[in-house]
């Protein structure tokens, strides 16, 4: 069985949709021989950052010299991006055969159920040291939340998402994530205002469990070439991760190399240094190309791009930007057009590839409507070539609104 085989079986084999709950992970795991549990793990939960951190967590444990696992999601373009060893997605040949593996155990699993046994035999059979582990979705009751208690459970920023799943308060939305908090571990939490900081300091009392919260980093520079900046007094730190909040994202990590020094892992203050300024992480305000500068950015719910306009606001303050832009018709996309309306030079719209898409000509005109020239697109290749020209070799291009149109670009764009 080939990889794109493989894959396809996957598709064909789980179970279409959401069906919350562990019992059935839990047995397919039990049938594997229980992978987990002969692992160690970071496991990090969030509505936003969580990716960013896992991938410079990550990052900065390989440079320490641990063979670390990533397990993340979802994938920009080949889906053996979900599980790395120290930065090397699984071969296609190892992933087709662990696939089987999982297969013929398998009974009634969701696909993200799927993945997430794949990984854990991945991980183990790669002896890997420690893992850092994403959510998919929520928390509590997400299929990451096999594992027993982690060397560290990490909450990155919250906001309000899958409300139809996780509740429509950040209050409820805060307890799904806190769900992988169990007894014993150490906490580490991105610190953004004193009513979830008390929320999760009762919760962590609760399960009497160790709360590390971020403080704010200092500024050193920032610019297309990355930005640096020190924190509780240590570095200077470098990332080439653009847009300001990504370096509070790098203050979480830090956060939780100081919880896993606590238990005694030996992480070197150069090795962080080392990990943070090499860590990747694509297609988030990705600067792929110069002349015109092409932004690739995921920005995919209404916080992301308020984040996306400050970063751009920071780093073209004299220009207007070009949008290909594309969106989830189940999104809160109104509110995550305001972000865009003032900076938009012109916006070219696409359908994103999912059944879930907005058409590109519902959104051309709505935003038509909202006084910004518009117009759809029949393809990302159009989109891009459209783009590029109105830019022209001075201007900037930026493409958001779906990760699911990313990868295509990238692709498109000769990165992968």
């Amino acid at each position: 069985m080939t990889e794109r085989e493989a894959e396809a079986l996957i598709r064909r084999r789980a179970w279409v949709g959401q069906k919350p709950g562990l019992d059935r992970i839990r047995r397919l795991l039990e049938r594997l021989g229980g992978p987990q549990r002969k692992l160690k793990f970071v496991h990090i939960a969030g509505s936003n950052g969580k990716g960013s951190a896992a991938a410079m967590l990550a990052s900065v444990l390989t440079a320490a010299g641990l063979k670390t696992g990533l397990y993340t999601s979802p994938h920009l373009w080949d889906i053996r991006e979900r599980f790395q060893v120290d930065g090397v997605p699984i071969f296609g040949e190892d992933f087709a055969e662990i696939t089987a593996q999982v297969l013929e155990q398998s009974e009634d699993e969701t696909e993200f159920e799927l993945m997430t046994a794949i990984g854990m035999v991945h991980f183990l059979r790669s002896g890997c040291d420690i893992v850092v582990l994403e959510t998919g979705l929520g928390g509590r009751l997400d299929s990451t939340n096999v594992i027993d208690a982690p060397e560290a459970a990490v909450i990155t920023r919250i906001g309000l998402e899958h409300t139809e799943l996780l509740g429509d308060t950040l209050d409820k939305i805060a307890t799904e994530k806190a769900g992988i908090i169990k007894p014993g571990c150490d906490v580490v939490l991105y610190n953004q205002g004193a009513h979830l900081c008390r929320l999760f300091e009762e919760l962590c009392k609760l399960r009497h469990s160790g709360l590390s919260l971020t403080c704010t980093p200092a500024a050193l520079s920032a610019g297309l070439e990355g930005q640096s900046f020190t924190y509780r007094d240590k570095g200077p730190y470098h990332i080439s991760l653009l847009g300001e909040y990504q370096v509070r994202n790098a203050a979480v990590v830090l956060e939780t190399v100081n919880a896993l020094r606590r238990r005694g892992w030996e992480l070197p203050e150069e090795a962080v240094v080392r990990g943070l300024e090499q860590a990747r992480w694509p297609g988030r305000m990705e600067l792929v190309r110069r002349a015109p500068d092409v932004i690739l950015d995921g920005a995919h719910n209404p916080q992301c791009m308020e984040a996306l306009a400050r970063a751009l606001r920071g780093l073209y303050p004299e220009k207007k930007p070009v949008f290909l832009a594309g969106v989830l018709a189940d999104k809160d996309w109104p509110a995550m057009l305001e972000e865009l309306l003032p900076l938009a030079q012109v916006c070219f719209t696409l359908t994103p590839d999912s059944p879930r898409a907005l058409p590109a000509g519902t959104l051309a005109e709505y935003l038509t409507g909202r006084s910004v020239q518009a117009v759809p697109c029949g393809g990302l290749r159009e989109g891009l070539d459209r783009a590029l020209a109105a830019a022209g070799p001075e201007g900037v291009v930026c493409v958001c609104g779906s990760l699911y149109m990313i990868g295509e670009a990238r692709h498109l764009l000769g990165l992968c």
